[in-house]
């Protein structure tokens, strides 16, 4: 080998090298870009995110093309809404089709439920709640209740809590009185009334909204589904316009954000918990079908 080929040689292993410790520090920090021109055309991948694996994935039929809310009745079948139309459609992940469909009210933009029993609470985002009682009988009762959230606060998120035996409702637009935090308010199943003050607060100037530039931002989280970790009380907020995942302990102080890659998140909008603590979440169909994934998170 002469001089040049041998100089040819310690140049690529460097190349190499540098690329193998840019892939490390992207898997740290959470998203990394790669872009190039491929047959002629610009075009943007992105690595999965550290800490956070997608282990199976459910395409949706095409009435489920918009999922928007995701709670899980057993081991094998989901409770899901869809944000056009009055219905909830029990889709088995056995058979990965719909087995059931249940009308409870009009068109209009529903966007998260919450299995409580042999009940399922629907969340229209002008903060109306539907109760579908008995939905193994032939014709379930529905009623209707209202609450002080309106259109403006655009409400997405909905689970139960069963400790408290209330559900929680998390927004997604304009809080009431101040954007300092995003509220999560309690509708009490017993009383079936809402608190008028949130009973969680999402503290926008938290240091995970932070960039380390030394001043304080105000950050962003536009939640979409909110769910409880049934081992630990946790909460996990997803945010659909920005995919992200924020996790809190059960007093609602901030523990982590994770970013989430859009090439697997395109456009979050459900999440649940299975009875071990497995997380299931669904993404809205954009160019592509709905989807439930399992997902992994390393602590």
């Amino acid at each position: 080998m002469d001089e040049r080929e041998a100089t040819g040689v310690c140049l690529n292993k460097i190349k190499m090298n540098i690329i193998k410790i840019t892939f490390l520090l992207a898997g740290l920090s959470g998203i990394f870009v790669l872009s190039g021109n491929k047959e002629g055309k610009h075009y943007e991948e992105e690595l999965p995110v550290f800490g956070i694996t997608v282990t199976k994935k459910w395409q949706m039929p095409k009435q489920l093309t918009e999922i928007s809310g995701l709670s899980l009745i057993d081991d094998n079948r989901f409770a899901c809404v869809q944000d056009e139309q009055g219905r909830i459609f029990i889709y088995n992940i056995l058979s990965s089709s719909v087995e059931k469909e249940i009308p409870f009210g009009a068109v209009g933009d529903y966007e998260g439920l919450a299995v409580v029993g042999e009940t399922i609470w629907v969340l229209r985002s002008d903060g109306k709640l539907f109760e579908v009682s008995n939905i193994n009988a032939v014709n379930p009762a529905v009623k209707e209740y209202s609450t002080h959230l309106t259109i403006k606060q655009d409400s997405e998120g909905l689970c139960y809590d069963k400790k408290n035996n209330r559900l929680l409702i998390a927004i997604k637009g304009t809080e009431l009185e101040t954007d300092d935090y995003k509220g999560i308010y309690a509708f009490d199943l017993g009383s079936k009334k809402m608190d008028q003050q949130p009973v969680f607060k999402i503290d926008l100037l938290d240091k995970v909204f932070q960039s380390g530039s030394g001043k304080k931002k105000k950050g962003s989280i536009n939640p979409s589904g909110i769910a409880i970790h049934p081992l630990n009380g946790d909460m996990y907020i997803i945010d659909g316009r920005n995919p992200k995942l924020l996790i809190t302990d059960a007093a609602g102080a901030i523990k982590k954000l994770y970013p989430l890659n859009t090439n697997e998140f395109a456009q979050p909008e459900g999440i649940t918990f299975n009875t071990t603590g497995n997380l299931f979440i669904a993404n809205e169909g954009t160019k592509q079908p709905g989807n439930i994934l399992k997902v992994n998170i390393d602590p």
